[in-house]
């Protein structure tokens, strides 16, 4: 249990720091290495950014999960 533990949560660590850096940010960041620098012609942002917001929220909840697994794996042992 614990070795998947810190699999997952090395795997979803990995995964946050690259996700957070395709973010665009005052300096155009990565996403603009992969198309994200143009320009939605509609107000706000694009779908390839909204789609990567609910991806970064949605292993961010994940990697949540997996350090509460192992502090509660660490309190019981």
């Amino acid at each position: 249990m614990k070795l998947a533990l810190d699999i997952g949560l090395v795997i979803t660590s990995l995964l946050m720091v690259v996700l957070v850096l395709l973010h665009r940010g005052k300096g155009g960041g990565l996403s603009s290495l992969f198309g994200g620098g143009v320009q939605s012609s509609l107000s706000g942002s694009s779908v390839v950014e909204r789609n990567l917001d609910r991806l970064t929220v949605f292993v961010g909840i994940i990697w949540f999960i997996f350090i509460i697994g192992i502090g509660v794996d660490i309190k019981l042992s």
